[in-house]
């Protein structure tokens, strides 16, 4: 049994980044599912681990506690330094931050599970208008990114160069999210393929959300 244990639901998009920098790195960890749907995340039992109460989040061996995927991303990055997953120069860490909560800061917080179930138990949102909601603020993000990734020399293969990275992690669990609620990728032709670079890696693969022990 691994010293890493990480409490995650496969569905989840940042369980899911999490999962695909474990696998980059070569870690090995205990996975605990929670449904999220389900509401286990709000159970006593993980609240006493993570008193927020959201996945992902990471138990270290000697017990301590570390929540938030980019935070926890980073710190696997500094932990484990090879593959790297932030570029050796400051400009081009700060260009991957910045992809990357593009996404994570921009994207998700307004489109997880959380905000999506109040839309309709605070405002009677319907199946359509929770669908437009998520479509919505995708594009918003999506139509920047997309300029930005097709208009930049440091873009390659992947976000940034020729090799994946925290903004390529982030980057794929969204597009997984997005195929759900059938977001168009049609408009966004560089982040589509630099997605499917991604995908035909292993360890993209590995922690895809159908692979996992609890996928339904």
């Amino acid at each position: 049994m691994s010293d890493l244990v990480l409490h995650n639901y496969y569905r989840s998009s940042t369980s899911y980044r999490v999962r695909i920098a474990l696998a980059m790195k070569g870690l090995d960890y205990t996975h605990v599912p929670h449904h999220l749907r389900h509401g286990e995340h709000l159970e006593p039992a993980y609240l006493a681990v993570n008193p927020q109460g959201l996945v992902p989040a990471l138990v270290l061996d000697d017990g301590r506690l570390l929540t938030q995927s980019l935070a926890i991303i980073e710190y696997l990055d500094e932990i484990q330094p090879e593959p790297p997953l932030l570029p050796k120069d400051a400009l081009g860490r700060a260009r991957v931050r910045m992809l990357a909560q593009m996404i994570a800061c921009d994207i998700h917080p307004v489109n997880n599970l959380r905000v999506l179930t109040s839309l309709r138990s605070l405002f009677g949102a319907g199946d359509e208008d929770v669908v437009n909601w998520f479509r919505h603020w995708v594009n918003e993000g999506f139509q920047p990114l997309e300029k930005i990734l097709a208009s930049s020399p440091e873009t390659g293969a992947f976000c940034h160069g020729d090799a994946p990275g925290l903004a390529d992690i982030c980057l794929a669990a969204q597009v997984t999210n997005n195929a759900r609620f059938g977001v168009d990728m049609a408009p966004y032709p560089v982040i589509a393929r630099i997605n499917t670079a991604c995908m035909a890696l292993p360890a993209f693969q590995k922690a895809a959300p159908q692979n996992q022990i609890d996928a339904e």
